[in-house]
């Protein structure tokens, strides 16, 4: 947010080799050692702050799209509400969202990207992975971000047409994980269950109860499909 309070116009990456202070959701610490991608994109004014929610979404979306060019399309690949990219049910990505109002009347979002290209974090309290692991070879995360720089910048000119969010919205549900399954989704006070239907128009999950439909606007997804042991190689079917 430094440049955006310092007058920065906007469609600005800054791109990291490694990262001493790397967070995720809910103030985790971010596993963050040399060798893997960490890259932000600040936007200005892209969309009012009651629809700043919607870039977890856009860079979801763009970043599965990066990845499938190096894994080829693979089915295991893909993406855990809000914003979580799983390959076979590990996570191989996160994506962190920040925003704020600047003092000259601006509106600042910030889509903070972490990719583990050539290492990922142990005990976790959810499985973790990397590219290097999973095809077989170092993926340079400067080769990665070059995809992604691209396809980041197409989701977000369909976002910005009229329809916008509602194409990104059919886009992500076809990659989404554990969609039609029984999930779970703990939150400070409890924790939710319920079969995943959709994500409505404002990006809320939309989990199918005995006693009817319920909107669930924060918390972590744990999804009983997959199972917590190693995972497979891309090529690989367990």
């Amino acid at each position: 947010m430094t440049r955006a309070r310092s007058g920065d116009a906007g469609r600005t990456w800054v791109v990291a080799n490694a990262q001493t202070e790397g967070r995720g959701r809910n103030g985790r610490v971010w596993f963050s050692p040399p060798g893997n991608l960490y890259a932000s994109l600040l936007l200005i004014d892209a969309a009012p702050a009651n629809r700043a929610a919607e870039l977890g979404f856009v860079a979801g979306v763009a970043l599965v799209h990066a990845l499938r060019e190096i894994l080829c399309d693979d089915p295991r690949l893909a993406i855990k509400w809000p914003n979580d990219i799983l390959y076979d049910g590990a996570k191989l990505c996160g994506i962190l969202l920040e925003s704020a109002n600047l003092p000259d009347g601006r509106f600042a979002c910030v889509a903070g990207i972490g990719v583990n290209c050539s290492s990922h974090p142990q005990d976790t309290p959810y499985p973790a992975t990397d590219l290097a692991l999973i095809v077989g070879k170092a993926v340079a995360p400067a080769k990665l971000f070059e995809r992604l720089s691209a396809t980041m910048a197409h989701w977000l000119e369909v976002w910005g047409e009229d329809d916008g969010f509602e194409v990104i919205r059919a886009e992500w549900l076809s990659s989404a994980a554990g969609l039609g399954t029984r999930i779970s989704v703990k939150r400070p006070s409890q924790t939710i269950e319920g079969v995943f239907q959709t994500i409505d128009a404002t990006g809320r999950l939309i989990l199918e109860q005995s006693e009817g439909p319920i909107a669930v606007e924060a918390g972590d997804v744990f999804l009983d499909q997959y199972p917590k042991s190693a995972v497979t190689k891309a090529g690989e079917h367990s």
